[in-house]
């Protein structure tokens, strides 16, 4: 095998895909990433056997082939190159890398252990495309709420599912749970994804990436973007039943801007740091006013208040603040709905308009 390839596309393809190569296993070739070589561009893939990431890279291929090489080392040395175009050629199972006045070699290994790489029947999935911002959004907004308990792997991802002709995506833990509804869709899905690989392809979107492609089958799940495919299992289970969860009336709302509403929960977390994050927001109609009180036994405590818009009857609950700021680190609008029902009925966080398309329960302390 032997190419020309710039610095800049190389680095970047090496930087994704080495995040992905696992040195943790049994299987000494899962820490390494293969190069494959066609006539017209670069392949550059890993797996850990949970996920791949694959990049297609344009590169002047002088002679087709194949190797894989440690992920750590390549990578890292790549990116200190000088941003000029690099030669690489293989010999003998040894990689020769010089750029400029640098030149290394380092060995490799045959890429007949390398696991198949695998791949989604695109004319039998379930295929949707988004805007990378809607993506973005659905994402964020929802994998907040992901537990990280292993043994209750369902709860660990985000599940994608069709609902009254619409798109959803959700997550649970049990304490808190988010919904997206994303886009309308005349297709049937019921899919689980980790948020390990949701991540992974949030931080390999660039900021000039217009739409991103997710294919799904029953086992897989396949994101497509610019020259990079990224593909997972799905976690195997079924999500449970959470629109059940979700409270139909309310006896108690208001409306705040996101910043203020942000501002006094942060500011009452700080004092709530012993009690577990508990927080305690006090509603009063007669006053139009919310507040937000915290307690900490050693050092004090605090009440924050702001004017609002008002609906229903006065009341309070307590929350988790961290639960409360993390939602609100994600919502859209500048102005959130906030609703409940007494001390133990769980409470609904919503962007302020007509049809909300975001959702955050949050289940009460009990006090």
């Amino acid at each position: 095998m032997e190419l020309e390839v710039t610095q800049e596309k190389l680095t970047f393809a090496l930087s994704c895909v080495s995040r992905v190569a696992s040195s943790r296993t049994g299987l000494p070739i899962l820490g390494n990433i293969l190069l494959r070589a066609d006539k017209t561009q670069l392949i550059v893939a890993s797996t850990n056997l949970e996920m791949a990431a694959t990049h297609h890279v344009g590169a002047k291929v002088i002679k087709p082939g194949s190797i894989t090489i440690p992920a750590k080392l390549i990578s890292e040395f790549v990116q200190n190159l000088p941003k000029e175009t690099i030669h690489l050629k293989v010999k003998n199972n040894q990689v020769y890398i010089s750029s400029g006045k640098y030149t290394s070699t380092i060995n490799g290994t045959v890429d007949d252990e390398f696991p198949e790489l695998p791949s989604v029947n695109k004319k039998e999935a379930v295929s949707y495309t988004l805007t990378t911002q809607d993506f973005k959004s659905a994402v964020s907004q929802t994998i907040i709420a992901a537990s990280s308990d292993s043994t209750r792997p369902v709860l660990t991802g985000v599940f994608w599912h069709s609902y009254d002709s619409s798109l959803y995506c959700a997550a649970t833990d049990g304490y808190r749970l988010a919904e997206k509804k994303i886009t309308k869709t005349s297709s049937d899905l019921k899919a689980i994804t980790p948020t390990a690989t949701l991540q992974e392809v949030l931080r390999t979107i660039k900021d000039d990436t217009t739409e991103i492609q997710m294919l799904f089958d029953e086992t897989q799940v396949t994101f497509l973007f610019d020259s990079v495919e990224v593909t997972s299992r799905l976690i195997d289970g079924n999500f449970p039943d959470y629109r059940q969860l979700i409270p139909a009336k309310t006896e108690t709302y208001f409306a705040i801007h996101e910043s203020e509403f942000a501002r006094i929960t942060k500011i009452a977390g700080l004092f709530a740091r012993e009690s577990g994050g508990g927080i305690t927001i006090t509603v009063d109609s007669d006053k139009s006013t919310v507040s937000v009180h915290s307690v900490a036994t050693e050092v004090g405590e605090n009440t924050s208040e702001a004017e609002v818009e008002l609906g229903g009857n006065s009341g309070s609950v307590s929350l988790n603040s961290k639960y409360l700021t993390e939602a609100l680190s994600v919502m859209d609008s500048e102005v959130v709905k906030f609703e409940f029902s007494g001390k133990l009925a769980p409470c609904i966080l919503t962007d302020h308009t007509k049809s909300p398309n975001y959702k955050h329960i949050i289940m009460p302390l009990k006090s």
